[in-house]
Formats: C-alpha cells, structure tokens, sequence
C-alpha cells in the first residue's frame, strides 16, 4: 500500500511541475495590419481597459513617457519608407512611445523594439521620428485601449490611438506612385538574365524542353552586362542542355569557354566539372 502511495504522489509531483495553468490576460494582445495603397502597416500592441479608472492625467500621466500600451513594446512596422507628419521614416519596425500632454501629445518612433515598456535607458540616438500631434475628444467612452486605422487612401492613412475620450491621430504617407512606377518600369523592362538563366535550369533539372531550356539559357548569356564576362555557371548550363541535346560537340566548345571562365574567376569545383565533361563528351 505504501508503495502505491509513493508511486501516485511522484505521478502527482511530475503532473504539478509539468502543467501550466491558463489564464486570461488582463491587457490582451492584438494585431492589427491594413494595406495602404501599396504599403503595409502592421502593429502589434497590447490593450488594457479602462475599468471605470481615470485614464489621462491619472493612470497615464501628462508629461510622462507612455509605452503606449501595456506589456511588451508596442511595434510598428513599414513595409516601404514613409513620412509620418511630414517626416521621413525608413522602412522596418519600431516600438511606439508617446508623452501624452493635455493639449498635444509626443509621438515617437524608436529603433529598439525588445524593451518591456520603457527602455532602461533612453537614448536619443535611437528616435527615428518624433512628431507633436493635437488630440481630439470623442463623446463616446473607449473601455479598451484601441490603435486602428481611419481616412485610408491610396496614398495616406490616420494611425489612430483611442482611449477613454481621447483620440490621437497620426498622419501617415505612403509612396504608392513610387512603388507602382517602379513595379511597372521592372516589369516592362522584361526579365533580367538571372530570370532567363533560372527558367532554363529549371526545364533542364526537370526534364523540361530541352530547346527552351537552351533558348532560356542563351538569352541569359545574350543579356550579360556589357563589359562583363558571362558568367561560368551561365555556360556550364548551357553545355549541360547541349549535351542532353546530343550536340556533344556544341557542348564541348561551351564547356570550354566556362573552364576558362572558371579559372579566371578561381573557381576549382567549376574547373574540375568541366574539364570531367569534356573528357565524356569528346569519347568517340
């Protein structure tokens, strides 16, 4: 019997060091992300709720540098450069602070993201972007801290911070006619030989069309950058193609404009495979 005891009370021990207990958070995370014209904004954030406290001027001080949130940082991040009232900001992730004042509130982008709350010291060096913005009161009381997005355009969007009676909005511009300008001069340049060479090693990988795969490969050789030598491997694929081709001979001749390719550039593998490939190929 006491064995039976021992063994349940060690059953129990392993289960009590083992189990982990849920609970709900008092200050829930959320995500938001909202395409603006062609820009993506994601924030991550945590939002507690009011709970019939006074919130600005009380739980959040004025003049205080707030996390803007609860928990961990709250982060922003661009997919593209933007401006932020105006401002110029990079591309990338930020953690989001604000001083909340009575008539107008700090808002600032800072580069470090891994701080629970406030940094443990705050550096000056690390503010991206620091804007002032004027709050606007609502009639309606907002329970739970809420960031969201309002006005969306092609071209801009509100990043909107709400709670209690208090909305912040921030203004934020994205580069749409940039980034489509560019995507449609890329586009209507046509592929790029790296495009050509990949298709071309892909139909010979998987026994593709081998006369596509060939035309693929040569129009990668023929948009080689003026004043560069073709690339090795671009001529060691197309003497692979020739050879599935049966063109043993085209395939030796390229074999040797990549070996000496190969050697310019120092490369001893290359070396070593083509000088092996014209060995096979020249067998009568």
């Amino acid at each position: 019997m006491k064995k039976l005891v021992l063994v349940a009370f060690i059953a129990l021990s392993s289960i009590a060091v083992t189990a982990q207990v849920k609970t709900p958070q008092a200050s829930p995370s959320s995500k938001v992300e909202q395409v603006v014209g062609l820009t993506t904004v994601e924030v991550n954030y945590s939002r507690p709720s009011a709970k019939g406290r006074t919130v600005f001027g009380e739980l959040v001080p004025y003049g205080s540098t707030w996390r803007t949130g609860a928990n961990a940082n709250t982060t922003v991040t661009f997919s593209e450069n933007v401006k932020v009232e105006g401002k110029d900001l990079a591309k990338g992730t930020y953690s989001l602070y604000t001083t909340p004042k009575a008539d107008s509130w700090d808002v600032v982008f800072y580069k470090t993201t891994d701080n629970w709350g406030l940094p443990e010291k705050w550096n000056d060096a690390d503010v991206a972007v620091k804007v002032s913005v004027k709050p606007e009161s609502t009639n309606r009381q907002i329970e739970t801290f809420t960031i969201a997005f309002d006005n969306i355009t092609n071209d801009n969007a509100v990043l909107s911070i709400q709670w209690e009676k208090t909305i912040v909005p921030i203004k934020i511009e994205v580069p749409t006619k940039e980034v489509a300008i560019s995507s449609i001069e890329k586009t209507l340049a046509g592929p790029k030989a790296g495009d050509y060479f990949s298709a071309g090693q892909y139909f010979y990988n998987s026994n593709g069309d081998m006369n596509k795969a060939l035309s693929w490969v040569n129009q990668a050789i023929d948009l080689t950058e003026k004043g560069k030598d073709v690339p090795f491997w671009y001529l060691r694929q197309k003497s692979l193609i020739q050879a599935k081709l049966n063109d043993k001979k085209g395939a030796v001749e390229t074999a040797k404009l990549s070996l000496a390719a190969a050697i310019k550039a120092g490369n001893k593998d290359y070396e070593k495979m083509n000088n092996d490939s014209i060995a096979e190929w020249s067998k009568k």
